[in-house]
């Protein structure tokens, strides 16, 4: 599910971001940044809906990609 997420402080985060942006930023940069943003939003909502995965399940998933944290 990708849901507009509505965020009250856009333009003070994005007057923010530029101000941290290098010299030689380009727009996928910003998008990049947006798309880790709204990422990070949907997931911290995830976890207060109890939508996690436990330990076990994520080393399972890992083990089948042959990867043992």
């Amino acid at each position: 599910m990708n849901a507009v997420m509505k965020d009250p402080d856009l333009r003070q985060a994005l007057h923010a971001l530029a101000e941290r942006l290098p010299e030689d930023a380009t727009w996928r940069d910003v998008e990049e940044y947006a798309r880790l943003r709204e990422a990070a939003a949907e997931g911290k909502q995830a976890v207060r809906r109890g939508e996690i995965a436990s330990e076990e399940e994520v080393r399972r998933v890992f083990a089948k990609f042959g990867v043992h944290p």
